[in-house]
């Protein structure tokens, strides 16, 4: 089927957001498509950080009737392009609290929900979703129903609908998978750029879906707004300007590994499409690279603990280091009551295998003053292959055993090495200190390289003394890290660091899925694996402007290498005086990235970071 994503600038004006939709539908039209996804808020003009309505009788007034004909309208270009359709636009729900009939204040909210309809080819109103999880700024004008997202059965696949931050956390887009979603198709109205490059390619890999989002360009406030200078309320002024609350487009088709198939690579008026296989993607072919069942390896009851949105959930509770502190306050207090403001980490990796991998990385050690030092998944063995072979597993396991007593040995006081190892016949992440094993994490999920390994039942949370304090971490390996509810479950017991020494197997788990867990559950992570080299048919860098992209193109084809890497989260002046503000770059939380290279990567973290949740 051929996917088309349209963006476009609305307007306070109704009969003018009509027009445009119209207009924008002709165009797009052009390339024949099975589907256009258009943005939010496509009837009217709404910024989630400023408010846009003078009271709630504007809102009201610029909300559409499911039966009138504004939405009419959008169901015949439907019918006239023998095409789905799937806008977004904030719907009445109850005419009868109409407040100016009912003669209403401005003050007093209607019955107003954020709703994406789905029209068919035949102009039908097949699927209609209404916003769940809204924003503050929402909240104020509109409502939420029972009008949760489900997948849709449509002739060209089976669709899911995402709405605005749906895609910031793994939820809506993992729950729509799990029930057959092939294709999602979001809509947005964002200023910032964390969703286009980061959030949304992750939804993608990590449900193995195909992604369709089509976004805002110009102004997200009136042009009275902007005249006035008001500031926004709920983000200061010197950090999100209203010269920048204008919609980044980067409309864009991402494919079930991540790679974006159409884009368009500005926040201009547009369109771009993508010819796409949707069973690709079907719930039965949902497959790691080396054979493993995504949808198999979930453990459910694994994630028993998962609590409401981050949003809502409880922050850390932080004890700041500061010269400035008032000297008669907690002077008995000891660093255990303290969470460093910076831990200094280091990935090492060694070319070499067995007993040379070890003596190799001891080395590493003397000479280094890390806090904590992350190594790969087996990092002495470069053919996981070879422990499915019972004499080989002895062999490994054995020199597991060296490996503790050589590294614990050269290991200072509060210094850390991580790895995974196999301890009595089990493959599990280790934590070493200078007395041996500090701390251990069976592996949690099936993977098929390590078919043979007995699984753990829960995730431990440790509590990892430092000279300058503690830091909550979990540790974990093989795929378990791939899998967003268990990273959440960590997260939600208030974790500051996750150590992941794994082996990667394709791309996009350091391009996007790492750094996707690292921002939206606001931690630091630190992740080791050997290096890969991975064909690369299609380079990301070629998706220009309403340029159409042949994902088969084999003269595109070359090889990329990945590697670990160490996230670390942006910092934020209400933790630390010194500690400025950053001027708005068009992102609003994305982590800070150093990539494994060479032999030793060192990088300084802020666990103290992790105590702030934005989501």
């Amino acid at each position: 089927m051929r996917v088309a994503v349209s963006q476009f600038a609305t307007t306070s004006n109704v009969k003018e957001n009509l027009a445009t939709c119209i207009r924008m539908i002709n165009e797009t039209a052009a390339c024949n498509p099975s589907l256009i996804v258009l943005p939010e808020f496509c009837n009217t003009l709404f910024c989630n950080v400023q408010p846009c309505y003078v009271d709630h009788n504007q809102a009201w007034n610029e909300a559409l009737s499911i039966n009138g004909y504004f939405l009419q309208r959008i169901s015949e270009q439907a019918k006239k392009y023998d095409c789905y359709i799937v806008i977004n636009v904030t719907l009445r729900q109850d005419l009868s609290l109409d407040p100016l009939n009912n003669k209403q204040c401005g003050a007093i909210k209607s019955n107003i929900t954020l709703a994406s309809c789905l029209f068919s080819p035949l102009g039908k109103l097949i699927h209609q979703v209404d916003k769940q999880i809204l924003t503050a700024q929402e909240s104020e004008f509109f409502i939420s129903t029972d009008k949760v997202s489900e997948t849709v059965t449509t002739s060209v696949g089976k669709l899911g609908v995402l709405t605005g931050s749906d895609d910031i956390t793994f939820e809506a887009s993992r729950r729509l998978a799990l029930s057959g979603a092939q294709l999602l198709c979001h809509s947005m109205n964002s200023f910032a750029l964390d969703q286009s490059s980061l959030h949304g390619p992750a939804r993608a890999c990590e449900n193995k879906v195909f992604l369709a989002s089509a976004n805002k360009v110009g102004s997200l406030i009136p042009q009275e707004y902007m005249a006035q200078g008001k500031a926004p309320e709920h983000i200061p002024q010197d950090h999100i300007p209203q010269e920048n609350l204008i919609g980044v487009g980067q409309s864009q088709i991402i494919s079930p590994d991540g790679k974006v198939l159409a884009k368009i690579a500005n926040n201009e008026e547009g369109y771009a499409f993508a010819d796409i296989d949707l069973e690709e993607c079907s719930i039965n072919n949902k497959f790691r690279p080396d054979g493993t069942d995504l949808i198999k390896q979930r453990r459910p009851e694994l994630y028993q603990d998962l609590a409401p949105p981050m949003n809502k959930s409880p922050d850390h509770e932080c004890i700041l280091e500061n010269q400035n502190q008032n000297q008669n306050q907690n002077k008995n207090k000891t660093n255990k009551n303290k969470i460093p403001v910076t831990a200094n980490v280091a990935i090492f990796a060694t070319y070499k295998s067995n007993e040379q991998a070890i003596e190799d990385v001891c080395h590493y050690i003397e000479n280094n003053l890390s806090d904590i030092i992350q190594l790969p998944e087996l990092f002495f063995i470069s053919d996981k292959i070879i422990t499915n072979n019972t004499q080989q597993l002895t062999r490994i396991e054995y020199l597991s055993k060296q490996l503790i007593n050589q590294v614990s040995s050269v290991l200072r006081p509060f210094q850390y090495v991580c790895t995974s190892l196999i301890v009595d016949k089990v493959h599990q992440a280790v934590l070493i200190n200078e007395n041996g094993i500090f701390a251990t994490q069976q592996q949690l999920h099936f993977c098929k390289r390590y078919q043979w390994t007995a699984l753990g039942d829960g995730i431990n949370i440790i509590e990892l003394p430092l000279e300058q304090g503690n830091i909550n971490l979990a540790m974990l390996t093989a795929d378990d890290a791939n899998i967003a509810e268990i990273v959440n479950v960590a997260a939600l017991n208030n974790i500051h660091l996750l150590l992941v020494p794994f082996d990667i197997q394709e791309p996009c788990e350091v391009e996007y899925s790492l750094l996707s867990r690292a921002a939206e559950n606001r931690i630091c992570i630190v992740a080791a694996s050997r290096e890969k080299s991975f064909a690369n048919d299609l380079a990301t860098d070629n998706a220009n402007n309403n340029l159409h992209i042949q994902a088969k193109n084999k003269n595109k084809i070359k090889l990329q290498k990945s590697t670990g890497l160490i996230v670390n989260l942006t910092t934020d002046s209400s933790l630390l005086p010194q500690w400025k503000s950053r001027k708005f770059d068009g992102y609003i939380n994305q982590p800070l990235v150093k990539h494994q290279y060479g032999k030793i990567t060192k990088a300084v973290i802020h666990p103290i970071a992790a105590c702030i949740k934005r989501f």
